[in-house]
């Protein structure tokens, strides 16, 4: 999944309009995407346009209580992934970015397919 944000706003000076971001996740509806900083943050999805609503195949899928949509590979699924990863704990760290990497080596690969043809 691809998106972009529709329009500066000074909430959000850690982002780009019109830079597309690759979603990392989703967590409460939320999308977890690498900000401008580098930085896997989440943020609402109204102030985003999707560009590619295609969600990898690797996610898991889930529903909490009240309905809201969590997704994720499972390597960064797991409960507490996020707050050891904040935490600068090593593991989540490499787990974090090796998995990222892919992911964006991957869309970064179907891109330039897409363009090429």
């Amino acid at each position: 999944m691809i998106v972009k944000l529709r329009r500066k706003n000074p909430r959000y000076s850690d982002l780009t309009p019109g830079q597309p971001y690759v979603v990392i996740g989703i967590e409460a509806d939320e999308l977890r995407i690498l900000n401008d900083a580098g930085r896997p943050y989440l943020y609402s999805p109204k102030i985003f346009q999707v560009i590619d609503p295609h969600e990898p195949a690797d996610w898991v899928i889930e529903s909490g209580e009240d309905g809201e949509r969590y997704a994720y590979p499972i390597p960064l699924n797991e409960p507490g992934f996020f707050e050891d990863f904040f935490d600068g704990k090593p593991k989540a760290v490499g787990i974090f970015w090796r998995v990222v990497n892919q992911r964006l080596a991957t869309v970064t690969a179907v891109a330039y397919r897409s363009r090429d043809s």
